[in-house]
């Protein structure tokens, strides 16, 4: 009787002890489990840019790939919702966004039944905005700077051509017509005085034919008195 009562107690106990660990190893168990599942904390978010536009990224490092609904917010109004399966290494969506420098948005996060909340903090973005092409405060100072000195030496080179091959033909124009013009407006009492030189004329030719014409006349008046005066000697 004593070794089989002896033995029963063994038994108890043993169950007991047996109780005890499989009951803290299923709670090890769940308490791990719940840990492991889903957490907020493997939730990040980022404003980027692609390209020249703003992007919002949410990147899920859950390592079970608990389904989880990602929503993203500016103040009340959504922009844009998705599902996102974490991995070990990470896994990232892309919400296209076209954000303003330093503006907060709040990113929601509800993969049931372990999580059901917002990344905190919020997302504020960058205090300079993805460069675009209508403000593009470096690119713009980069042309304008080339450009002063690539048009000079472009406006520089054809110039000269042009102007050198203009004055050209306008050079022997102008010269042919500024002799002709001289030649007809000032000189002409000059070609007077070349013609007469030629045909052995000068400028007293008038007082000489003046004082012909008188002598031509005294000379009339002569012989007209010498033939009356020679009738009156013959009649008398």
């Amino acid at each position: 009787m004593t070794v089989l009562s002896i033995s029963r107690r063994t038994v108890a106990r043993s169950a007991r002890v047996l109780g005890v660990a499989s009951a803290s190893a299923a709670l090890a168990l769940g308490v791990a489990g719940t840990s492991f599942a889903c957490n907020i904390n493997e939730f990040s978010a980022e404003a980027t840019c692609d390209g020249d536009k703003g992007v919002i990224t949410v990147t899920d490092v859950d390592p079970a790939g608990v389904p989880a609904t990602v929503t993203v917010y500016l103040q009340d109004k959504q922009i844009g919702q998705q599902v996102v399966k974490g991995s070990r290494e990470g896994t990232t969506i892309t919400f296209a966004e076209d954000w303003k420098p330093n503006t907060e948005y709040r990113i929601h996060v509800k993969a049931e039944p372990y999580v059901d909340e917002d990344i905190k903090p919020n997302l504020v973005t960058p205090a300079t905005a993805c460069t675009t092409s209508e403000e593009s405060p470096a690119p713009v100072p980069t042309p304008t700077a080339t450009a002063p000195s690539e048009t000079p030496s472009q406006s520089a080179a054809p110039a000269p051509s042009e102007e050198t091959t203009a004055p050209a033909p306008s050079a022997p124009a102008s010269g042919s017509a500024a002799p002709a013009d001289t030649a007809g407006n000032a000189p002409s009492p000059a070609t007077g005085d070349s013609n007469l030189a030629e045909t052995g004329a000068n400028s007293s030719t008038g007082l000489i034919a003046g004082i012909a014409a008188v002598l031509v006349v005294v000379g009339g008046g002569a012989v007209f008195l010498g033939m009356r005066r020679r009738g009156a000697n013959s009649g008398s």
